[in-house]
């Protein structure tokens, strides 16, 4: 018997990179996965959403149960990031950074706990190792995650009773095709990949398979002991001190 045999799961931000990854590797363990995002997948029972409209928690929710009945995994995935200071970001690109990274996950909990107190489910949510330190232009972004690593500690605290666990994940550099796209377009991506390497101590960049594994993980009933944590998926890069 697979892990997730009967379990219903969501996944936001399913249709590409670590979301996509995720999707396959709960469904290749068994489970009904739907996806939600903006635009539809036919890989995936798929229910378009723009996460950043604050009704699309609850909508999006509502679908799943009125199609599947139940929900066993939540995995709040999706994601935006604009790069700019603080000076030079402007409130409208703040706040609608904050509204998908932040407060759509908090509205598609808020949503998801009664189904998943049934089910006594699971929830994952993809934070980032910027929500721990930060790059350079990336202050909406790293608050958001920083923001959703503590969202995490929270609805492990208050849903626990319930049987209830949120866990999140942070990944650090993974291959998914943005940050592929962005390498090959370096003038040198060959020297660009080595030097990107140098900086983790493992050697490499890191795969979306390797995130949707710890995802399962955690969203198995093997990890049931394991609630209110961030997992840092980044080969050891946040651990490694820069050279004097």
């Amino acid at each position: 018997m697979r892990r997730f045999d009967g379990k219903v799961a969501l996944v936001t931000g399913g249709r590409s990179g670590i979301g996509r990854a995720i999707a396959e590797r709960l469904r290749d363990e068994g489970a009904r996965v739907f996806t939600a995002q903006r635009v539809a997948s036919s890989e995936f029972e798929s229910i378009a959403a723009d996460l950043a409209d604050a009704e699309a928690g609850a909508n999006v929710i509502q679908a799943v149960i009125a199609k599947a009945g139940r929900l066993d995994i939540l995995v709040n995935n999706a994601g935006m990031m604009v790069e700019a200071g603080v000076e030079d970001m402007g409130l409208h690109a703040w706040e609608r950074t904050l509204r998908v990274n932040l407060t759509a996950p908090f509205l598609m909990i808020a949503a998801a706990l009664p189904h998943l107190r049934q089910s006594r489910g699971s929830i994952v949510n993809i934070g980032s190792i910027e929500g721990l330190s930060s790059n350079p232009r990336h202050a909406a972004y790293c608050a958001s995650k920083a923001g959703l690593h503590g969202l995490t500690r929270a609805v492990a605290v208050d849903a626990g009773a319930d049987g209830i666990r949120c866990n999140a994940v942070a990944p650090g550099w993974i291959d998914t095709d943005l940050n592929v796209e962005f390498i090959e377009s370096m003038p040198d991506p060959v020297a660009f990949r080595r030097e990107i390497g140098r900086i983790h101590p493992i050697g490499r960049t890191g795969k979306p398979g390797e995130v949707a594994a710890l995802v399962a993980f955690l969203a198995a009933e093997e990890s049931g002991f394991v609630t209110g944590q961030v997992y840092t998926v980044d080969g050891g890069r946040m651990a490694k001190l820069s050279l004097p």
